[in-house]
């Protein structure tokens, strides 16, 4: 083969080769070209079932039993509506901060010619499956007779009847007809402590089965809300949040028990703002109890009153610590007197229970029915003892009749000086006292305590209401103005003084006073 061709033919095999070597490129790098890889198709799992199991949850974090509790407590708490007349005592007051009062804007000339009658909503709870309810008092106050309808959380409505009510603890109980009702566990307010997790349930704003969460925030708290002469407050307080219509409804804890009553919050909204209160379901159901049995509570007394000990107490009582409740007086045939208890006499606790507030001594007592004993610590010109009690019966209060003026009536303010054989004195120390002249001798005068302020050194003394004072510093009083000389005297060589008083049922105790600064 000559020289030419072989060149032009080793061309020729060149560029087959660069052509076929390009295709072959061009064939592996496209996708399309590319043969495709064998894929196996697989299933998506899918499931029901939680990563970790309720269970598990629950015993990490109690917050997580909080569903469960809702489902088991809601169908027990239930929706209460009373009628009560407009031209009644609606309450509607500091005091009482959950009703919503509906009324009915389609008025007719019917509606105009009957009186008008307004609608107030709150909560209760079911405590026994055959229709009695635990309420507050101020929830059904005033109700108009057939003026109560309750609805259940599963929206069954029945009418209601009063059973009776309390006003010194604001509960109340009223009964629906029927059976199998689910019923609420009662739990034992004692053994709750501050930082617990609680749920409060009830119908806020109309809200039926509403559930919130928070904590105990505080035990034992007084906050002045009952407006009764007898009241008793032991508030367990709560940061669940708690609102109009709430009132009456539950409060539980993290095993679903009831603790407590939803009675009030501390606002200056009249809306939540992070503190409500509660009645301890230990006093709720001995109220509830006794009203269901009796149709009244059966209160048992002490027959002593009481004041927490402060520092100033302590110290010249030559306390180590400031702790206890000092029996003030001790009434004429009462329990506490016929036991031997004394004036001065600091109890430490009640049935191994501390106390170191009046109101939680009262809670303690309040839970007891007459005849049964109660274990006191007592402490004593240094010496701690125990003593056994029997508790008496409350009886029937009887209010004299006293005529301060022509119509028997106090006005609400007070002119100093004398008006008309009766004289009027402010101290500082936050106490007004009245003096009745003796007809036969209109220059002695009997000195009666006749308003004391809240939280002023003579209320936290224990100073109240109605006492008689007889002596200061062992010195006999005849007139206000004589009162005022001696306290005047002793304030300034002493800075203190002490009153001797007689109580309505004609106990004498002692109260020191100390003078307020300049």
């Amino acid at each position: 083969m000559k020289r030419k061709d072989l060149i032009l033919t080793g061309i020729l095999l060149l560029m087959i080769g660069v052509t076929f070597g390009t295709l072959i490129a061009l064939y592996s790098i496209n996708k399309e070209l590319a043969p495709l890889s064998e894929v196996r198709v697989t299933e998506i799992n899918r499931s029901s079932d939680p990563f970790i199991s309720d269970e598990a949850l629950e015993n990490k974090d109690t917050r997580f039993l909080f569903r469960k509790i809702a489902e088991e407590v809601t169908p027990t708490v239930v929706y209460i509506e009373a009628i009560v007349p407009i031209e009644g005592s609606i309450p509607n007051d500091e005091n009482h901060q959950f009703e919503e009062e509906d009324l009915d804007d389609n008025e007719s000339i019917w509606d105009r010619l009957m009186p008008q009658r307004a609608r107030t909503v709150g909560s209760g709870v079911l405590i026994t499956s055959d229709g009695y309810i635990l309420t507050n008092h101020h929830v059904i106050e005033g109700a108009v007779e057939n003026g109560l309808n309750v609805v259940l959380s599963d929206k069954r409505e029945y009418p209601a009847q009063v059973i009776g009510n309390d006003t010194s603890t604001d509960l109340a109980v009223i009964k629906i007809n029927g059976s199998d009702f689910p019923k609420a566990t009662i739990g034992d307010s004692e053994t709750i402590d501050v930082g617990e997790w609680v749920l409060a349930i009830g119908n806020p704003f109309r809200l039926r089965s509403t559930v919130t969460a928070g904590i105990v925030s505080a035990l034992s708290r007084d906050v002045q809300i009952i407006n009764d002469r007898m009241r008793i407050e032991s508030f367990i307080q709560t940061d669940a949040a708690i609102n109009k219509g709430n009132s009456g409804g539950a409060l539980v804890n993290t095993s679903g028990q009831l603790v407590g009553i939803n009675t009030a919050i501390a606002s200056q909204t009249g809306n939540y703002q992070g503190y409500g209160f509660a009645v301890p379901s230990n006093l709720a159901i001995k109220v509830a109890s006794d009203l269901i049995e009796y149709g009244k509570v059966r209160r048992a007394l002490l027959g002593v009153s009481i004041a927490a000990v402060d520092y100033d107490r302590a110290v010249e009582k030559g306390m180590e610590t400031v702790r206890g409740v000092e029996i003030i007086t001790v009434s004429r045939d009462g329990a506490a007197s016929e036991s031997g208890l004394q004036s001065g006499d600091v109890v430490l606790r009640v049935n191994g229970v501390e106390v170191n507030e009046a109101n939680q001594l009262q809670q303690q007592v309040a839970v007891l029915s007459p005849g049964e004993n109660v274990r006191l610590t007592i402490l004593r010109d240094g010496d701690i003892f125990e003593k056994e009690v029997p508790l008496k019966m409350q009886e029937p209060e009887e209010v004299p009749e006293v005529a301060l003026n022509e119509d028997n009536i106090v006005p609400d303010e007070i002119p100093e000086g004398n008006n008309g054989g009766i004289e009027y004195k402010e101290f500082d120390q936050g106490f007004r006292l009245v003096g009745i002249a003796n007809p036969q001798n209109p220059g002695i005068q009997d000195i009666y305590v006749h308003q004391v302020y809240r939280y002023s050194e003579a209320w936290n003394r224990g100073m109240r209401e109605d006492q008689q004072i007889t002596e200061i510093d062992g010195k006999k009083v005849e007139n206000l103005e004589r009162l005022e000389e001696l306290l005047t005297e002793n304030f300034k060589t002493n800075r203190s003084v002490t009153l001797q008083f007689k109580n309505d049922e004609g106990a004498t105790g002692y109260i020191r006073l100390e003078k307020i600064n300049d």
